[in-house]
């Protein structure tokens, strides 16, 4: 009678230790820590990095956190110093032994920023050549004293490469092993570059393994198995957040973890450090080549905040004695007042020394800012409460981004606001220059109050929302079926008097509105003579058109008949221009210049600002020159229908066919050229004829 062969299924290779370091030396798998990974992230050879000039000065923007559908804006001088932080640490520096902390006033971003940063090196890890790898021990039931309890994986996510420089006891053996696998010397230096110790649990089993093997190394390699490290952000791994809590419910066993009973019922020995559950702790779980973010750090208790620093200085897990090393960047974020507050405590300043503190201002460049306001109206479809396509006025984000801005510019007896915000946007401000607001802002910049530092206080993106909010809600808004932009200033009222506190501060928003509706009734003015000429860009050609005749009117080239030909930066191509005078002299009398000198002054100010423009953006139109651009409006809506006070009676007073029938033609140019829908159109006309608010 045959008997029956048993099979036995052999094991997966891949998952074996011996499979790993072969790979790790061949540079098919990487073992670095988490700053190395971090600066592979941003500056790899596939990442691009690039020189800007921010508010006058250069800096370096790293395009990695320009990438996906809702990337980070600016942040350029804190995005700088946090490069500059992992790269530190990831070449041994002080860093590694530090936290990063952004602190700031709310709503401008701070947990934005991290959000972001965990979210891109999710992503990178879970490319197969980025994997991170862990073990287990199984086959525990063999050694004994483990009840049900079969298979352990390492608590923290422990490196196979941690393993294999602690897998026998003495470090020449471990060493030796290496070499036999295929690393060279140099290797194993680097290797021993990211040593540490196994953690607790995982030597006790490994010690336990070893006398169950009598030592030999090959057996009790049978008893680890490999398995990748999982990417997951709701589980907090790789990536974790621990927000503050309320002084009953927080824990340090929220951070650390704490006493398993249900381990207890398996474990025989009663000192077997595996009777802590780290898992239990956000710490443990990114303790493999991890980030932890710790919102609002300086919220938690006390005692909290002391895990911290021991966590920080470090790097170790300490529970009653039992140590786990981790491979943890450390991330958090506070606000002003209660940093300010945390530091009034005197003896908590060991946790401040190990931090490297960056002050996150409010974004000052509006042009950036439309970005971030387009974040807030959203991308999807609006609709009214009727379910009623709702249209979007095409100057809300403007009117918008420009009023939040404005409130973040601080006073200075150097620049007003507009010219601060013109300026931080790489615009035209008049005959200031970049220079004086570098001057601004590193003498604010050097006051010991952060609050009164250049962008540090003003209207964050939350009460930006909450304006939307608002103007949503109007039933102006909802009967219309728009979002109109006039309507925009009121919200932003209600908001400053609903959630600003300080008084001062009030007063400085509500002038800021002011300002901001006015720069927006000067963008009215440019879509209604556009609406008028019905031709979408009437305004910029002759603001060009401008801009060429005064290049022109001096070139030794030009003949009676003062054509002047001149090449388009655009096209390339050669394009003939009457040079007219008196619009010259008319758009420079707009502009207040009286005299040959001023106008001479002015006119070398434009061809010098042109020629520098042109060098780097060849579509630059002057658009952003809002004096110029009113100038060459007023002049046009004179010299075309006898002043814009003509076109305002025109508009307002429709009684007559005539008017009416340019009513309709402005409002269908609008309409079908402008963006506008009939709603915003007829506001916006309505606005341009009245003289209420205008300067």
């Amino acid at each position: 009678m045959a008997t029956a062969k048993t099979s036995v299924t052999p094991k997966d290779t891949t998952k074996n230790l011996d499979f790993h370091i072969k790979n790790v030396q061949l540079g098919n798998r990487k073992f670095e820590n988490i700053y190395q990974s971090l600066t592979r992230m941003i500056l790899g050879e596939n990442q691009k990095m690039e020189k800007v000039t921010v508010n006058g000065r250069y800096t370096y923007d790293f395009k990695v956190f320009r990438h996906g559908s809702k990337h980070i804006i600016g942040m350029y001088d804190e995005i700088n110093s946090f490069v500059s932080f992992v790269k530190d640490a990831a070449e041994g520096g002080s860093s590694k032994e530090m936290a990063f902390i952004l602190i700031g006033e709310p709503g401008n971003g701070k947990t934005f920023f991290i959000d972001h940063l965990s979210s891109l090196y999710r992503n990178f890890i879970a490319q197969p050549e980025n994997r991170r790898y862990t073990f287990r021990f199984v086959d525990l039931d063999k050694i004994g004293g483990y009840g049900r309890i079969t298979q352990i994986e390492s608590q923290t996510y422990e490196d196979p490469m941690i393993l294999a420089m602690n897998l026998y006891e003495a470090k020449e053996d471990n060493i030796k092993a290496l070499s036999v696998s295929g690393f060279k010397d140099r290797q194993i230096d680097e290797l021993y570059k990211n040593y540490r110790p196994l953690g607790s649990c995982t030597y006790y089993i490994l010690n336990q393994i070893r006398n169950y093997c009598n030592d030999d190394v090959e057996k009790m390699k049978e008893f680890i198995e490999l398995s990748s490290v999982p990417v997951s952000e709701s589980r907090g791994t790789i990536t974790g957040k621990y927000a503050a809590k309320d002084k009953i419910t927080s824990s340090a066993a929220d951070l650390l973890g704490e006493e398993s009973i249900t381990r207890l019922l398996h474990i025989t020995e009663t000192d077997h450090p595996y009777r802590f559950d780290l898992r239990r702790g956000a710490l443990a779980r990114v303790a493999g080549g991890g980030i932890h973010f710790a919102d609002e750090i300086f919220k938690n208790k006390r005692d909290l905040v002391q895990v911290y620093l021991g966590v920080i200085q470090n790097r170790t897990i300490e529970m009653e004695g039992y140590k786990w090393p981790l491979d943890t960047l450390v991330v958090a974020t506070s606000n002003n007042s209660e940093f300010g507050r945390f530091l009034d405590e005197k003896e908590q300043a060991p946790i401040v020394d190990r931090c490297r503190l960056t002050y996150m201002s409010h974004n000052t460049n509006y042009k950036l800012q439309q970005e971030l306001t387009f974040y807030a109206i959203g991308n999807r479809d609006k609709t009214t409460f009727t379910n009623e396509k709702l249209h979007i006025d095409p100057n809300l984000n403007y009117a918008v981004s420009v009023s939040v801005v404005l409130t973040r510019m601080p006073a200075s007896d150097k620049l007003t606001p507009v010219e601060m915000m013109k300026l931080s946007a790489g615009e035209v401000a008049g005959e200031k220059s970049i220079k004086t607001l570098s001057e601004v802002i590193s003498d604010l910049n050097s006051d010991p109050d952060i609050t009164k530092r250049f962008g540090q206080k003003g209207l964050g993106h939350r009460n930006l929302g909450r304006a939307l909010q608002v103007l949503l809600e109007r039933s102006e808004t909802q009967e219309g079926k728009c979002m109109y932009a006039g309507d925009v200033f009121k919200a932003m009222e209600t908001v400053v008097l609903d959630y600003v506190q300080d008084s001062n501060d009030r007063t400085k928003y509500f002038n800021d509105i002011r300002v901001a509706k006015e720069l927006y009734r000067k963008n009215v003015m440019t879509t209604i003579f556009n609406a008028y000429m019905d031709e979408p860009n009437a305004v910029e050609k002759d603001v060009m058109n401008y801009v060429n005749m005064i290049i022109g009117v001096d070139a030794k080239n030009l003949g009676p008949d003062k054509i002047w030909t001149y090449q388009d930066q655009q096209t390339g191509k050669l394009v003939p221009l009457k040079i007219d005078e008196t619009f010259i002299n008319s758009v420079e009398e707009r502009l207040g210049l009286k005299n040959d000198e001023q106008k001479q002054s002015f006119r070398t100010t434009v061809t010098k600002i042109y020629g520098q423009k042109m060098i780097k953006d060849p579509s630059y139109n002057f658009m952003d020159n809002n004096d110029l651009v009113k100038a060459v409006t007023d002049v046009r809506l004179k010299s075309d229908i006898s002043g814009a006070g003509s076109l305002v009676g025109a508009l307002a007073n429709r009684t007559n066919e005539e008017n009416q029938k340019l009513y309709g033609r402005m409002i269908d140019t609008m309409v079908k050229k402008l963006g506008y829908c009939n709603t915003c159109a007829e506001k916006t006309i309505e606005y341009f004829c009245t003289h209420d608010d205008s300067n």
